[in-house]
């Protein structure tokens, strides 16, 4: 599986992003698409992640209510829609996939984007 996240960039506070992750070599088996962070000097760590299979959503609590995770099959295009942005969400965001179900540890997914940049500003 080969993944390549776009779409980061310089956003003020309140402000809004969306994130793509083109997805090629996918296969039936690779059903689980996540999006995680890494903070300057943090570790890695879970935002959302969808099953591809039925579109089910997973957030993490600091997210949730603010980002949604979606899906274009037809395109094979993942998505991470990001509004109300805050510093905090100031990170390298990456996509990533593995099969079976939804983990938050990055150490269970075995495919990974390059990343992409979100700078929130205030």
């Amino acid at each position: 599986v080969q993944l390549q996240a776009s779409g980061g960039g310089l956003v003020q506070v309140g402000g809004s992003l969306r994130l793509s992750c083109a997805i090629s070599g996918r296969t039936v088996g690779d059903n689980i698409m996540g999006w995680f962070r890494q903070a300057p000097g943090k570790e890695r760590e879970f935002v959302a992640a969808i099953n591809w299979d039925d579109a089910t959503p997973y957030y993490t609590v600091s997210v949730k209510g603010r980002f949604t995770v979606s899906r274009d099959n037809s395109r094979n295009i993942l998505y991470l829609k990001m509004n109300s942005l805050k510093p905090e969400d100031t990170a390298v965001y990456y996509c990533a996939a593995r099969r079976g179900t939804v983990v938050v540890g990055p150490s269970d997914y075995g495919y990974w984007g390059q990343g992409t940049l979100v700078t929130v500003s205030s």
